[in-house]
């Protein structure tokens, strides 16, 4: 729009297209991105430095605003095979994101489009121009929080308005947020992982391994990793019962990642997995489901002061004792001190010394808190694939 286009709309071109407003009072302004409207949602940081578009795609971030602490976001553009969302019929699960520098024309040879237009397409608010770093120490300190991110090209944005949607937004401890995200029918997954020079593979030969996954806001890569360990995936939705996965007589079943609070998911997921648990089919883990295995045997989880988000977290394994580097996208974590003794702690946060795996003693069954997938991140616990496998192989007993 030119300068004589907003002058005669009465329209001050100097004034923020965009504000964010946090629950403490903070009230940050900057230019608006993406789809213009008011998203609330629980604000986070992420530290990654690579792989935006998972990160956006990505369901376990229903009901959130993030902060990207790496500054320049959009620069490589975005493509369609880098969209981590299975469920495109589903919302785009994340709220609104928060940039420090103006996003500029895409430079790489996969972009086929701008992240501008692709975040309008998606209806996700953003707002760049922002001071990332005083943001998340912000965030850092006091914890995790409610906000509410608005943008409007002629910068028509009353904080009134703000508050309103701000007040209005539940916050996640308590919500089931898998339905928003999640599939509703079973569907059949064969795409393995991508190779050089841009192409996805199929599932190697031999005699595949049958997996139920269960969809709670399942990632594409996750899928990916399966079929190139040799899996034939089947994949159910949240609310399928033990009944419906045994029928299809599975080698394993998988839970998926996924957002909002376990414990109410759990209403649902937790008597599906004990009844797969009591048939000793093998099982693993990852993220949400993780947190569902260990609600599945007794445990509880709690609310974090800030969560895990990025591609840098340490992480020890505690039978070996080697260090990962590891994705993480969680706000929840499951309390150490609640697990059975049938339930031994496999890994532990660098961090802040949280839970982040463990295994049943009883039964054939285990996860991680974090993302072995490794979309965006590092492969250091590519090798938990094979764990899974190996554990399908082993002599039933």
């Amino acid at each position: 729009m030119t300068g004589q286009d907003t002058a005669a709309r009465g329209w001050d071109e100097t004034r923020p297209t965009a504000r964010l407003l946090l629950a403490d009072g903070t009230l940050i302004e900057g230019e608006g991105l993406g789809a213009e409207g008011v998203a609330a949602g629980e604000i986070c940081f992420n530290t990654a430095m690579t792989g935006y578009q998972e990160i956006l795609t990505d369901p376990s971030y229903a009901g959130q605003i993030i902060t990207f602490t790496f500054p320049h976001i959009g620069n490589v553009g975005v493509n369609d095979d880098d969209v981590e969302t299975v469920n495109m019929a589903a919302s785009s699960g994340v709220r609104g994101a928060v940039f420090a520098a103006d996003v500029t024309a895409p430079s790489n040879w996969r972009a086929t489009r701008d992240l501008h237009e692709w975040l309008k397409a998606r209806g996700i608010v953003a707002i760049t121009g922002v001071d990332t770093r005083a943001l998340t120490a912000l965030v850092r300190d006091k914890g995790a929080q409610n906000a509410v991110i608005g943008y409007a090209a002629d910068g028509d944005i009353e904080e009134n308005a703000l508050r309103a949607e701000l007040e209005g937004f539940a916050g996640l401890e308590g919500e089931d947020l898998v339905p928003l995200v999640a599939a509703t029918q079973r569907y059949g997954w064969d795409e393995a992982g991508w190779t050089w020079p841009g192409a996805y593979g199929v599932r190697p030969d031999g005699a595949p391994k049958r997996v139920v996954a269960i969809d709670y806001g399942l990632k594409r890569n996750i899928l990916r990793m399966l079929t190139t360990a040799g899996c034939e995936v089947t994949v159910l939705p949240p609310t399928a019962t033990a009944e419906e996965v045994l029928a299809l007589s599975p080698d394993g079943v998988f839970l998926s990642n996924g957002p909002g609070d376990p414990a109410a998911t759990g209403v649902y997921a937790v008597p599906m997995i004990q009844g797969v648990l009591e048939k000793k089919v093998p099982t693993f883990g990852i993220c949400l489901g993780h947190q569902m295995l260990a609600l599945a045997v007794g445990a509880t989880t709690t609310k974090m002061h800030q969560g895990h988000h990025g591609a840098n977290h340490p992480v020890k394994d505690m039978i070996t004792g080697k260090v990962e580097i590891t994705s993480m996208n969680h706000g929840f974590a499951v309390d150490r001190t609640t697990l059975p003794e049938t339930a031994r702690e496999t890994h532990v946060s660098l961090f802040d010394g949280s839970n982040c795996g463990i295994e049943l003693t009883d039964r054939p069954a285990f996860s991680v808190q974090h993302h072995p997938e490794a979309s965006p991140g590092p492969q250091d616990s590519h090798y938990l694939f094979k764990r899974f496998v190996d554990m399908m192989d082993a002599p039933k007993g």
